[in-house]
């Protein structure tokens, strides 16, 4: 199968304390695969992670699963993927998983998600690329934050137009389908593999 969009999806390794998480999760892999879609994601197969992958693969999806060697054992990695890359540290994963999707979505998570959407971001807003990035507001997940970035930009540490370079949403179809629409209007400008 050709996938007619890969989306990157960030999100925990962990399920988290509320269902709607976990629900969230398997709502974004059925969108990806109704959509003859590719899900690149950190290639475990325990919490939001798994739960996305099992989901896509279940709707008839592409999985692309990359993780580094140190994890492995740790994430218990997904062999059911379709493409399954164990890469030598963070960095080259962060790297390819940002040279092969067209846009960009965190879930909830923790630290490592935070640190993945944060770098997508800051490439996009540097020029490295010019895809869209998401952040799926589950449950109000993400309110606490989405407000103090909104006190940075009062504070004059950010701009309007970098808060721009992100959109967030509640709905997992609704926010998906904004992301693919926006990937089709700005194609290529994809600059990583020269960059990173």
């Amino acid at each position: 199968m050709n996938p007619e969009f890969s989306i990157c999806v960030y999100c925990g390794s962990r399920p988290g304390e509320q269902t709607s998480h976990t629900a969230a999760a398997q709502a974004v892999g059925a969108w990806i695969g109704r959509n003859r879609g590719q899900l690149v994601y950190g290639g475990g197969r325990t919490g939001l992670m798994g739960t996305v992958a099992e989901a896509t693969r279940a709707a008839g999806g592409r999985v692309v699963g990359i993780i580094p060697k140190a994890l492995v054992d740790r994430e218990l990695a997904n062999t059911l993927c379709d493409e399954l890359h164990v890469v030598d540290t963070m960095h080259e994963r962060k790297a390819m998983m940002g040279e092969r999707a067209d846009a960009f979505v965190a879930l909830a998570g923790g630290i490592g998600t935070f640190e993945e959407l944060f770098e997508i971001w800051t490439w996009r807003q540097l020029g490295y690329h010019d895809k869209p990035v998401g952040i799926l507001n589950t449950g109000g997940y993400y309110d606490a934050l989405l407000g103090f970035l909104g006190h940075s930009v009062r504070e004059g540490f950010m701009s309007d137009w970098q808060m721009g370079l992100i959109r967030s949403g509640d709905e997992p179809s609704a926010l998906l389908e904004a992301l693919q629409e926006e990937a089709r209007r700005h194609p290529g400008g994809d600059k990583l593999a020269e960059v990173l």
